[in-house]
């Protein structure tokens, strides 16, 4: 609140607390003042009375001194102009008060299951307390701004909060949407990063090495702990490479190692469009290329003994996880490896190939001297294409379910979400409808990157938020019928 809101109902304070009681009706020298007393007692004719100045408090005096006149405190049920869907509000209800009611139980007595399911609620409950705060705070602000008899000063200064306050309104109203979508199976997992070229040959290899260097260094200005699991050439490119120092690659892997990064760069997923002079072209005529970028969750070395943070749905030996592949469906084929240079290249099978039977995919490594090193990176990989197909296996099936009440655009790997246009210097992501320009900070990974990353994620969350409501609206049109029938 600002300090002259703060100071005005100090100095209220302590003034009604050092002035007499107000006037009344039965006070007649609190009215008119006490020398005019002796002239009313004598029946002589006596001046105009006073007019009387009652002492007029404001909205934010102490509740022991509100007048009948004040208006009613704000309640944080009461209808409002907000933007959130009754469904939303409604579940954010019984969520915030199934919270409560568990913190009581678990104040009695500790339970191992009632803390795991607190735990999953306190970011709805809080998210619930800091909405209506910021509500209420609004509304009292808005009282003020629009009441005729207030000081035209305070008034002001509350028409000025009013604005900041409405805005961190907005904010609250995203994050409590957000706090209701259910959290992602893989949200607090590594990440891999793929990158493989797409439609426009050797141009789109040079731009699958931008995109691929863009990530790498966002990950190293954000003090991310990176690995570079594969990066493979073109090997009818050569070593030749662009005016720019780009490279013709053919296929890159890039880990992101920290708990969470999932979570981070999920909303990356997707097809990029470059549309730029390529330096061989000699007419001056723009070329439109495309990169394709998966991003799999990846998992801890400690994972395959049961331990780190993934439970049993990290654990590798366990056909109910997401990352389980039973070996006996994997074909392993050993290779020489290919390329240029190196004494261990066409001379030693030192490149591997897996295949798992039952989904076609395929994996092969050849970025380690060792067999064994590039058998683990293999099977790493492997692993994360299994466990994200499964998943997405789900989410199809969840959105079909749903298809009745939303139409829900997924996001495929045919999406092309993205475009960097070299002459306008300008990075467009199409599904937040976002523009920023100073295109070399995006491709260096700089905080412009930051905020095309951020708008993305935003529709990314306001897309879930849909099939939350539409999952909502499903559930009370069912039990509606089940009343009526």
């Amino acid at each position: 609140m600002h300090p002259d809101l703060v100071r005005a109902r100090r100095n209220l304070h302590l003034k009604t607390s050092t002035n007499p009681p107000p006037p009344s009706t039965t006070s007649v020298e609190h009215a008119r003042g006490p020398m005019d007393l002796p002239q009313l007692c004598q029946g002589a004719p006596s001046r105009p009375p006073a007019p009387i100045r009652p002492l007029r408090l404001q909205w934010y005096v102490q509740p022991s001194l509100q007048t009948p006149s004040a208006p009613p405190a704000h309640r944080p049920d009461a209808p409002s102009s907000s933007s959130l869907a009754p469904s939303l509000l409604r579940r954010a209800r019984s969520l915030a008060a199934e919270h409560d009611a568990l913190q009581a139980t678990l104040n009695a007595a500790y339970d191992a299951p009632t803390a795991k399911r607190l735990g999953e609620l306190r970011r709805v409950a809080t998210a619930v307390e800091e909405w209506d705060s910021a509500r209420a705070a609004t509304a009292e602000l808005a009282a003020m701004a629009a009441d005729p008899e207030q000081d035209p000063d305070l008034a002001s200064i509350a028409r000025d909060e009013l604005d900041t306050e409405r805005a961190r309104l907005d904010a609250l109203e995203k994050k409590l949407s957000a706090s209701l979508t259910p959290q992602h199976p893989f949200a607090d997992l590594p990440c891999m990063i793929e990158f493989r070229p797409g439609p426009g040959g050797l141009e789109g290899r040079y731009f699958t090495d931008s995109v691929f260097k863009m990530y790498k260094a966002l990950c190293v200005r954000r003090g991310y702990r990176a690995a570079v699991l594969k990066y493979e050439l073109a090997d009818a490119a050569g070593d030749q490479s662009s005016a720019a120092g780009e490279s013709p690659l053919q296929e890159a892997v890039l880990e992101v190692q920290d708990a969470g990064a999932y979570d981070v760069f999920r909303s990356e997923a997707g097809m990029h469009r470059v549309q730029r002079i390529p330096s061989t072209e000699s007419k001056g005529r723009v070329h439109t290329s495309a990169v394709a970028v998966w991003v799999l969750p990846s998992f801890s070395d400690s994972a395959s003994t049961g331990g780190g943070n993934g439970g049993n749905e990290m654990d590798l030996d366990d056909p109910e996880s997401d990352f389980y592949v039973n070996p006996a469906e994997v074909k392993i084929e050993t290779m020489r490896a290919r390329g240029a240079g190196g004494q261990h290249v066409n001379k030693t099978e030192s490149a591997i190939r897996m295949t798992h039977t039952p989904s076609g995919t395929v994996v092969s490594m050849q970025d380690h001297r060792s067999q064994q090193r590039n058998r683990e990176a293999a099977w790493k990989v492997l692993r994360s294409r299994i466990a994200s197909q499964r998943v997405e296996k789900r989410e199809e099936e969840a959105a079909r379910l749903r298809s009745s009440v939303l139409s829900r655009g997924q996001i495929t790997r045919g999406d092309k979400m993205r475009t960097y246009n070299y002459n306008q210097d300008r990075c467009t992501d199409h599904r937040a409808g976002l523009d920023v320009h100073n295109l070399p900070d995006v491709l260096a990974g700089g905080e412009t990157l930051d905020r095309v990353m951020s708008a993305a994620r935003e529709w990314l969350v306001a897309r879930e938020v849909e099939g939350v409501v539409a999952e909502e609206e499903a559930r009370a049109g069912s039990n509606n019928g089940k009343k009526s029938s």
